[in-house]
């Protein structure tokens, strides 16, 4: 019997309940920054570093990130000894670069190769914050110029995850030029109508945010992600003024306009997989088993069988019915994995205009609508001009572009002229006028003056049948030419502003029947009529090249 090993077990039982704090073995609890407490480390690896108690995020390195949004063994790795000078030959530098290495097992602040992603082949490019705070400098910018250039060549789409501190100061001038550097490849990349998507984690800042991860097509977010172009401690201590809550972070650039979505940790795989997928599916338009009814007939002799014992001012009713579908409810019908995008990439996000891209029968297609229920569907400049920006992407990606209109008028008031309401309608009229790709818009309620026409620049117009489409609303009209707001019924009667009216005219290309209550729950039976009719003004239009999509617009309103 080893006599040691029983003394030494003997000594040690009495004091087994004595220690206030127990030993724990080195790397098994962690601490999260935000909420203070210590949690399992596996825990937290299990959750993809997410604190399980807080839901604050953990910075992760680049080749964990790799490893779960790349499909399992496809990530093929370039560039990976490339490395960086000292062109100013800066004192410790390179000691510095050195022990980065070391500490991290990397060359540089960025991992980039190609992978698959759900199966759909990408360039992917991961920074990693523990080498040097990831800040850009000339090999960070080299190799994310490359994976750009490759991705070009290619034809492939890429996907940056942004985490910097901004520009790498030991470098001075030359890690500036890496923001024109990277640019400008992405520039080229962009202009061959490739995707680009970049995904902002904590932090994101400095010349990095003012360079390529604010220049995708579509920009993703983590949750609390501090973003900004000078930190808030810089903001601080230069301008003297007190930062309100959740400055900088994901959500306020969401509420700004600069961020599309703002993505959870464990379903960004899934995300990007759709975006991929809704931008790998060929734009050839085919006539679907819908289009095969020959429905047009049907159409026709519903428009001719509008019923006739409403009155005009009954109509206009009926477009403010409050139990009546709004745009997200004809989404909702007749778009599948539909992906709402946010922000004019300006100033704001208006609530009042829902826009993105999903699936149309198939087909990858761009949405638009009014929204109703914000702000009575009156836009802001900032509502037009997400829109615009949604509808030029279309063009880029030879989208199809579905528009559905209602609004009693465009927003007004001061803070609407004071950021160009009347500047911004006439932007999408100038813009919408010559588009590449073809453009449907339907008028589902109201559609008043500037701010429905501002939507309604399309190949064809068509109208629900208790729609009203006017230069202004009956109020105001009275109220301008007669000086009688009450009047408003004798308005309606004037102002020609019924579907059947419209129609009539040559305003609009088509009527659809519709319940004369009309609510969400009756939106089946109207989703079909439409989806078949959609299905040949696709057919129709997606096989115009587009100096005749373009023309034939023109003329559309030339003749007016």
């Amino acid at each position: 019997m080893n006599l040691d090993h029983v003394f030494k077990k003997t000594l040690v039982r009495p004091f087994a309940g004595i220690r206030k704090k127990p030993e724990v073995p080195e790397g098994l609890l962690c601490k999260c920054s935000m909420c203070k407490k210590a949690i399992v480390a596996e825990d937290v690896r299990k959750n993809f570093y997410v604190c399980p108690s807080c839901n604050g995020y953990f910075r992760v390195r680049a080749q964990e990130r790799i490893a779960r949004i790349a499909d399992e063994g496809s990530f093929l790795e370039w560039d990976q000894d490339l490395v960086g000078k000292n062109p100013m030959e800066f004192e410790g530098y390179e000691e510095k670069i050195a022990a980065a290495r070391l500490k991290t097992r990397l060359k540089e602040a960025v991992v980039t190769g190609q992978c698959t992603i759900g199966g759909e082949p990408c360039v992917l490019c991961v920074m990693d914050g523990r080498f040097m705070m990831a800040s850009m400098g000339e090999a960070v910018g080299e190799k994310i110029t490359r994976a750009a250039e490759e991705a070009t060549k290619k034809k492939l789409p890429i996907i940056i995850f942004t985490c910097s501190g901004g520009a790498r100061m030991q470098e001075g001038i030359i890690s500036l030029m890496q923001m024109a550097k990277t640019s400008a490849a992405l520039k080229r990349h962009s202009d061959e109508g490739l995707l680009y998507i970049s995904v902002l984690t904590d932090p994101t800042t400095g010349g990095v945010t003012a360079s390529f991860a604010m220049e995708a097509d579509i920009i993703l977010a983590e949750p609390k992600a501090l973003i900004g172009f000078a930190g808030p401690r810089v903001i601080e201590q230069t301008t003297g003024q007190r930062l309100p809550a959740g400055f900088q972070r994901a959500e306020f650039l969401l509420e700004h306009g600069f961020v599309d979505r703002i993505v959870e940790r464990h379903e960004q795989k899934k995300v990007l997989t759709d975006l991929l997928h809704l931008h790998s599916v060929s734009a050839e338009l085919k006539i679907s088993s819908f289009a095969e009814k020959t429905e047009i007939e049907n159409v026709k002799a519903a428009e001719e069988n509008i019923q006739k014992k409403y009155s005009a001012w009954d109509r206009v009713c009926f477009s403010r019915d409050k139990k009546r579908p709004i745009g997200y409810d004809y989404i909702n019908a007749l778009i599948d994995q539909f992906y709402e995008f946010h922000g004019d990439r300006m100033m704001t996000d208006d609530k009042a205009v829902t826009a993105g891209i999903g699936f149309f029968n198939g087909l990858p297609v761009t949405v638009i609508a009014q929204e109703k229920n914000e702000n009575f569907g009156m836009c802001s400049p900032q509502g037009y001009r997400k829109a615009l920006r949604l509808m030029r992407q279309a063009e880029k990606f030879h989208r199809p572009i579905l528009c559905f209109v209602d609004t009693p008028g465009a927003a007004c008031g001061i803070e609407a002229e004071e950021h160009g309401q009347g500047e911004a309608i006439a932007r999408n009229l100038f813009e919408m006028s010559s588009l590449k790709t073809p453009i449907l818009s339907i008028l589902i309620g109201e559609g008043g003056s500037g701010g429905a026409l501002a939507l309604a620049v399309a190949d064809e117009v068509w109208m629900m049948e208790n729609a009203v489409y006017s230069i202004l609303s009956p109020e105001g009209f009275s109220s301008i030419l007669w000086k009688d707001s009450k009047r408003a019924k004798e308005a309606a009667d004037s102002m020609k502003l019924t579907a059947a009216d419209l129609k009539k005219a040559g305003i609009v290309e088509r009527v659809f029947e519709e319940p004369a209550h009309f609510s969400k729950d009756q939106m089946e039976d109207v989703a079909e009529a439409l989806r078949s009719q959609i299905d040949q003004f696709l057919l129709k239009y997606g096989s115009m090249d587009s100096i005749e999509l373009c023309e034939h617009r023109y003329q559309r309103f030339r003749k007016y």
